[in-house]
């Protein structure tokens, strides 16, 4: 067969198939839009496309969720495309290694319904897949679509199932009905109550994880994510409002214009109102708009009014009436708007993706970091998973700004450091993550204002202007040889690895002390909260000795063999100095007075990284819970106001008193603060004689950002002698989210901010805020009765990737006793 008969037997065949493939509404069997599609149904008819379009439409799954819903990806383009993929794919990933220039293609990624009950994205993508096979088909000849349908499958039920359960028949408008008034656990989030639009980065969710091993893979042109907002919002599409971070190059932004005035075109012709250029800035980088940017691609997000207080009808302020069909019609809109200015600018947009790999000039050419090996390790999962190359620095000292004094210095570069150059493919994205301090074009953000790696993982580095030579990087190699004739063992205790291994050693009911002051034996030093497992401690258990080979292979750690507890200094093993550490039996209140998200960030950190059982006490039954039957109860951030009654906060001093451990985590001090029972005080200000006079109403928001600390890195001082603060020097960098301002406790403070108008060292601190926070405690504890109070006012676990703080909370756990 000839080529030209092959062209016409293939597009007859795709013109065949096109004709008979059903609308999502006819294989549905209900119009789109009149009900909530649930996740197995849209992978039906995904899977129903894929099998009546092979030639133009690939479907994959690349991964699954906490709850075993599966994740897809569609590939969507013309038959010579589809053809073609893979070969299309390798000729665009040439272009960010300086050796392309033949790609043609656009590569458009479309993400949906990151957020489970901002559900007209999902629907919205299963009438953008039918009729970019329809009536849209001219727009696939120079474009390759991926299509994500659904990024939290897991959320997405949540919310159809509730709405399903709790709507009126057909639907209610009124907005004070059960139906546009999610539960605490609202669809917004993941299995574990993770916002995976602020994931991107730090990748500690499995839905993040296998997207990026994908995304990676192909690096589109242009990617949106689409979100929804409140019923009362207009719909917004790009260009985003300021600040952009600087790394963003003058094309993306033209480029999101471009793309507006497209949009605004089909919006202005149907009456739709829309905004831009207003709220949704481009700085924060775990984004779904921002990481594809910092990547080289378009990234936007868009926004249409509704999210789970829509439903499938709802009466806004103004009184008209929005539909799940209204809503699902905007994206669906807006979506081949995307396409179709993507295809007719191919060109441009291969130019373009390949000046932004070509010209990377950074002041920093290299960032060289040091200090304890498990966080170098972490540090590292973490760029591989971002295919972010690192190596072993060449040189011994290293010149440049130094992250621990905040000025230009040097650095000694010990053996095993790490050095992470902007000379490579990923230069743009290691600039952004790693830079000491964003540039912050303006101060009204959406999100947090830092959060560079060296101070998140807790390592010394320094930021050189010259580029610094490296070579590959290698693991250590641990070997222990476990004996059951040796006294004891010993183990380091400053990493998260090192709870980890604690919390696996307890689990296997092996008996573990800790060290509550520095020693030194046989020749070499330990610091405190050093791990002490000893043969005598663990005489009556069996298996004593395969066990603990088995668990310290498995998490690499390396133990101290001593055949004496006689020590050169300090305290001997048989000292009271030297306690056994409890195996704690855990709760969490969950519920009612709990953030979500903050329940969530605590949930996972047990069940994903320490790997330690904890038992879930919902507010609406903690009453009747005998807590004598738990050793800890941990209360996480939200408002507890009005939660705390006189008899409920009479029983829990109690059982305090009688020698439980209570963690109070942020909004949660609120609850329990002074005024209600413990005694932890807020700090109390002298009122500002010109807070009062008159302001402009047009600076009212400048106004208040004054008293506001939009996730701004400032320097503690550390106790490094309390047991909250085990395994930590004498300072640490903390991720500041609020204002809150606490007095110092009359004993127990680990960590504290000192002095008058403390500065960040790096984000935004308003001038009201830093007043606020100026001497004040961050963690601490105080010992009531028999028991102990930890108060948490930062959060070391904030969206699980501030790896240096993780420590205090096992410090919490473990140490405070």
């Amino acid at each position: 067969m000839t080529r030209f008969l092959f062209s016409i037997f293939v597009f007859s065949t795709v013109f065949i198939s096109a004709q008979n493939l059903k609308s999502p509404s006819e294989f549905l069997g209900y119009e789109l839009g009149t009900e909530f599609t649930r996740h197995h149904e849209v992978v039906d008819y995904y899977e129903y496309v894929a099998e009546t379009m092979p030639n133009m439409v690939k479907l994959t799954t690349y991964g699954q969720t906490n709850e075993r819903r599966p994740l897809l990806l569609a590939y969507v383009s013309s038959a010579d495309n589809i053809t073609n993929l893979e070969n299309i794919r390798q000729e665009h990933l040439k272009d960010t290694q300086g050796d392309g220039g033949n790609a043609s293609k656009a590569i458009v990624w479309l993400s949906y319904n990151v957020h489970g009950n901002e559900s007209a994205g999902t629907e919205a993508s299963l009438q953008t897949l039918y009729e970019l096979l329809t009536s849209k088909r001219s727009y696939l000849d120079n474009a390759v679509v991926i299509m994500d349908p659904c990024i939290n499958p897991d959320g997405r039920d949540r919310y159809s199932n509730w709405y399903n359960q709790y709507k009126n028949k057909p639907y209610q408008v009124d907005p004070n009905s059960k139906e546009h008034n999610e539960g605490w656990w609202s669809g917004r989030s993941n299995h574990y109550m993770f916002d995976l639009n602020r994931d991107w980065a730090w990748l500690t969710q499995v839905e993040s994880q296998q997207r990026l091993k994908v995304y990676n893979k192909w690096l589109p042109h242009v990617h949106v994510d689409f979100h929804e907002q409140g019923v009362d919002n207009p719909y917004y599409f790009a260009p985003a409002a300021e600040p952009y971070h600087e790394v963003i190059t003058d094309f993306q932004r033209d480029f999101q214009v471009t793309l507006g005035k497209n949009h605004a075109k089909y919006f202005d012709a149907n009456g739709w109102f829309y905004f831009t250029k207003e709220i949704f800035d481009l700085f924060y980088p775990s984004y779904g708009d921002t990481y594809p940017t910092y990547n080289g691609a378009i990234g936007m997000t868009y926004e249409q009014g509704g999210s789970g207080r829509g439903g499938l009808g709802v009466i806004t302020r103004i009184g008209d009436t929005l539909t799940l069909k209204d809503r699902l019609t905007h994206h669906h809109t807006t979506g081949l708007s995307t396409v179709e200015v993507s295809s007719n600018n191919s060109e441009k947009l291969n130019s373009e993706f390949r000046k932004f790999y070509k010209n990377q000039n950074f002041r920093y050419k290299s960032y060289v970091l040091s200090g304890n090996q498990d966080k170098i390790e972490a540090l590292k999962k973490l760029l591989g998973k971002h295919n972010i190359e690192y190596g072993t620095p060449s040189v011994s000292s290293v010149k440049g700004f130094n992250y621990q004094t905040g000025a230009n210095g040097s650095m000694s570069v010990p053996k095993n450091s790490l050095v992470v150059s902007t000379n490579q493919t990923k230069g743009t994205l290691v600039k952004v993550l790693f830079e000491p301090k964003a540039k912050l074009s303006d101060s009204l953000t959406y999100d947090i204002t830092a959060w560079s790696l060296p101070y998140a993982y807790g390592l010394n580095a320094v930021a050189s202007t010259a580029l610094v030579s490296g070579q590959k990087s290698e693991v250590p190699s641990i070997s222990n040889t476990i004996t059951g004739d040796t006294y004891a063992y010993i183990s380091d205790w400053n990493s998260m690895q090192d709870a980890r291994f604690l919390a696996a050693l307890l689990k296997a009911d092996i008996r573990v002390r800790k060290a509550d002051h520095p020693f030194s034996i046989q020749g070499k030093s330990f610091s405190r909260g050093s791990l002490i497992i000893t043969k005598g401690d663990n005489q009556n258990k069996p298996d004593f000795i395969a066990e603990l080979s088995r668990i310290s292979k498995e998490f690499g750690q390396e133990l101290t063999p001593s055949n004496t507890g006689y020590v050169d200094s300090g305290k001997d093993f048989g000292s009271s100095y030297v306690q056994m550490i409890t195996k704690p039996k855990i709760a969490i209140l969950s519920g009612g007075p709990t953030s979500t998200l903050r329940f969530g960030e605590i949930w996972h950190f047990f069940e994903q990284q320490l790997h330690y059982p904890i038992t879930v006490i919902d507010s609406d039954y903690a009453d009747k819970v005998d807590l004598k039957d738990y050793h800890t109860l941990i209360l996480p951030s939200g408002n507890y106001a009005t939660h705390f009654g006189e008899k409920q906060l009479e029983k829990l001093k109690n059982w305090v008193k009688a020698g439980g451990k209570l963690i109070a985590m942020g909004g949660a001090i609120n609850g329990i603060d002074g005024e209600k029972g413990f005694g932890i005080q807020k700090k109390k200000l002298e009122e500002d004689s010109t807070a009062n006079k008159p302001k402009p109403h047009k600076n009212s928001q400048r106004e208040r950002i004054k008293n506001a600390i939009t996730g701004a890195i400032f320097k503690a001082k550390v106790d490094h002698t309390h047991p909250l603060a085990y395994g930590y020097g004498n300072a640490y960098f903390t991720l500041k989210l609020g204002n809150a301002g606490y007095e110092y406790l009359p004993n127990g403070n680990a960590v504290y901010l000192e002095g008058e108008n403390p500065r960040p060292i790096s984000g935004f601190a308003g001038s009201e805020a830093i007043k606020k926070v100026s001497n004040s405690l961050l963690f601490g504890a105080e010992q009531v009765g028999q028991g102990k109070v930890v108060y948490m006012v930062d959060n070391p676990l904030f969206r699980g990737f501030w790896e240096n703080g993780k420590l205090f909370f096992a410090n919490a756990l473990f140490m405070v006793n």
